[in-house]
């Protein structure tokens, strides 16, 4: 492990075709484990449910989310992710998990924590302030099987939104410190990947997206870990599905394709105060941001 490096460079001493098939493995494996993970989950909760539908239109309602088992399976094809990132790290590059955690190398507890609290109060702050100031009521109207929706939200939003980050903010950004020194090549290409791989959206809903990953990945650089980035993630994403699942669904959701310029100017903001106080908090508790002198100093 490079001595005093930052997180992107945490891979610069291994030969480049390691980072260079990482990648292609990274990518190819994105669209593999996910599509075999929901078709696995699907088919299996067709077996178990048998509902009075052919095989082909349960897929087409579990793509849309217009059941449980649908949100289910695309949750936990992206938790796999993290499986994937573990696998890539172990046996590519011969390094733990951890070095994509944080520089120390592991997931330093104590500030993700406070992170997921300052998180959750700026961030459900601003929803609740522009609800009342926007003058618009919120109509508690609970989608059916809600009980089976919070569930998942509650055991495993958590891990994909992580497995999200390991991915374009952790590996593929080491892996693009690999080959360029500047790390704000790995910065750009990551958030541009992140926001588009979301699939059809309007300009400011794209905007919307690529500015969180831009922000989460320039809060790696700054505090030396994924923490502030995991945390904010996680935040959006359970209360983004938590309140979807109380007002209309999760289908409803899911079916979103565009954004005003207020709305997502107003989430971007959000973004930006979390990521300004994330910042604040590394340098209250001292994190470092780069790897220790020597693997032996490690703390």
């Amino acid at each position: 492990m490079p001595p005093e490096v930052s997180y992107p460079r945490v891979l610069s001493a291994q030969p480049g075709w390691q980072a260079g098939l990482g990648i292609a493995l990274a990518l190819s494996g994105y669209v593999l484990i996910t599509s075999i993970v929901t078709a696995s989950v699907v088919g299996l909760g067709y077996l178990i449910q048998r509902p009075n539908l052919p095989l082909a239109d349960d897929r087409a309602a579990a793509a849309s989310y217009q059941n449980p088992v649908g949100f289910l399976a695309q949750s936990l094809s992206i938790a796999a992710l993290l499986l994937m990132c573990w696998a890539l790290m172990r046996w590519l590059h011969r390094l733990p998990l951890g070095w994509l955690s944080s520089v120390r190398p592991r997931l330093r507890w104590r500030y993700f924590g406070l992170c997921l609290l300052m998180a959750a109060v700026v961030l459900y702050g601003i929803v609740a302030v522009t609800a009342l100031t926007a003058g618009v009521p919120i109509v508690w109207r609970p989608q059916p099987g809600i009980v089976a929706v919070l569930l998942v939200v509650a055991l495993v939003t958590p891990l994909q939104s992580a497995a999200e980050e390991y991915l374009f903010r952790g590996y593929l950004l080491q892996t693009m410190g690999s080959f360029f020194p500047s790390p704000w090549v790995g910065v750009i290409f990551s958030s541009l990947l992140f926001a588009a791989l979301h699939g059809s959206q309007n300009l400011p809903l794209f905007v919307n997206r690529l500015a969180f990953g831009l922000l989460a990945a320039t809060l790696v650089l700054a505090t030396g870990g994924l923490e502030a980035g995991i945390a904010a993630h996680i935040v959006n994403n359970v209360g983004a599905y938590t309140l979807a699942a109380f007002t209309s669904s999760i289908a409803d959701l899911r079916a979103v394709r565009s954004l005003s310029w207020a709305d997502a100017l107003t989430d971007v903001a959000g973004f930006a105060i979390v990521a300004v106080v994330a910042v604040l908090l590394a340098r209250r508790l001292h994190l470092p941001t780069v790897t220790p002198p020597t693997e032996r100093s490690q703390p």
